[in-house]
């Protein structure tokens, strides 16, 4: 059942857009600072936060590359 539900959350991170997952990030950090939180959910909520970070790059360097375009002479060019 697990796998079910990581194949949801695969999902719906897959729709959200870069604004979302930086709330999401800013929540993970905000839950992680709590001095209450046990070792293994810390664990599990940084990786999750290094696992939207990787996302959040991958997703600017896409906007970053679309931004380029090549000019005539063939030289990258910002848009």
């Amino acid at each position: 059942m697990k796998k079910e539900t990581e194949k949801t959350d695969n999902t719906e991170e897959k729709g959200r857009s870069l604004e979302e997952n930086f709330e999401i990030i800013e929540d993970t950090i905000d839950r992680m600072e709590d001095e209450d939180i046990p070792l293994e959910e810390a664990f599990k909520l940084y990786q999750k936060g290094m696992k939207l970070l990787k996302e959040c790059n991958d997703a600017i360097d896409r906007v970053e590359k679309q931004v380029l375009k090549l000019n005539a002479e063939g030289e990258l060019e910002e848009f």
